[in-house]
């Protein structure tokens, strides 16, 4: 798997040297630079890279800038390079797949790279499927039909949902693995995350919320309560039909009667 990247910052000391650090890793193949956001954009729409190593405090055009200028393609995904720190937070609500602090460490970049080459795995994945599956529509609807009933009963592809949450909370940036959470409780726009020994609160609603975890996981127990599946290891009845999750952590959950479909997959 080839990595497109595109290699933007107004310092050409900075491009260069970037460029000589990823020429240790084969799969990465630099097919444009950029000085300045505008010729950024331009590029990005030209070349339709896979990766955009950024760098945020350019003349004219920022960083954040350019991705707001993508926001009607299809964006690539976007390292922010920058010799400040402070950015981090907004980069991360940008959605960046990383932050690399100038200069750019040879070990921190291989990370980088690791997570870049996760992310394009699955991207592409998804997209082969989705091929296949216009592919059979037009040559073999039998088949296709068969195949949809097969991925509707086996439930969405888990490539779909987020495996790492960034949380900003209390000015710092918590990078938090998905398997980890235990529940996560609603109050009112905001979330609070609860891992076995940390609680993190999130500015997002759970509808939102709920859309970027994989539903065979975490599932409502409660209008304002979803439950990491995984985590519970007990099942505890209460009265009036309802019942108490136990958690991993101890922590107890109860599941209203409206959600009590939820408990079926543990007594069955």
């Amino acid at each position: 798997m080839t990595i497109r990247t595109i290699l933007v910052d107004d310092e050409p000391l900075a491009t260069q040297g970037l460029q000589l650090r990823l020429q240790a890793h084969d799969d990465v193949e630099i097919v444009a630079t950029a000085a300045n956001g505008r010729e950024a954009i331009r590029q990005i729409k030209t070349h339709k890279p896979d990766l955009v190593f950024l760098d945020i405090q350019m003349p004219g055009f920022d960083g954040f800038s350019v991705v707001q200028g993508l926001m009607e393609v299809e964006p690539p995904l976007f390292v922010f390079v920058t010799a400040y720190g402070e950015h981090a937070i907004r980069a991360f609500e940008a959605q960046a797949a990383d932050y690399l602090m100038k200069p750019v460490e040879e070990d921190r970049l291989a990370a980088t790279l690791d997570r870049v080459r996760q992310r394009l795995s699955e991207k592409r994945g998804a997209e082969e499927a989705e091929r296949l599956k216009e592919a059979l529509e037009e040559h073999a609807p039998e088949a296709a039909e068969e195949l949809a009933e097969t991925t509707s009963a086996e439930g969405p592809a888990s490539s779909r949902f987020e495996k790492m949450i960034n949380i900003r909370d209390q000015g710092q940036i918590f990078r938090v693995d998905v398997d980890t959470i235990e529940r996560i409780d609603a109050a009112g726009d905001y979330m609070c995350i609860m891992t076995g020994d940390n609680t993190l609160i999130l500015r997002e609603t759970m509808k939102d919320l709920e859309k970027r975890l994989d539903p065979r996981r975490f599932q409502r127990v409660h209008r304002s309560t979803i439950v990491n599946l995984d985590l519970v290891r007990q099942v505890k009845p209460h009265t009036n039909g309802e019942c108490f999750l136990v958690l991993d952590s101890g922590a107890q959950v109860k599941v209203s009667r409206s959600y009590r479909d939820v408990v079926a997959r543990f007594v069955h």
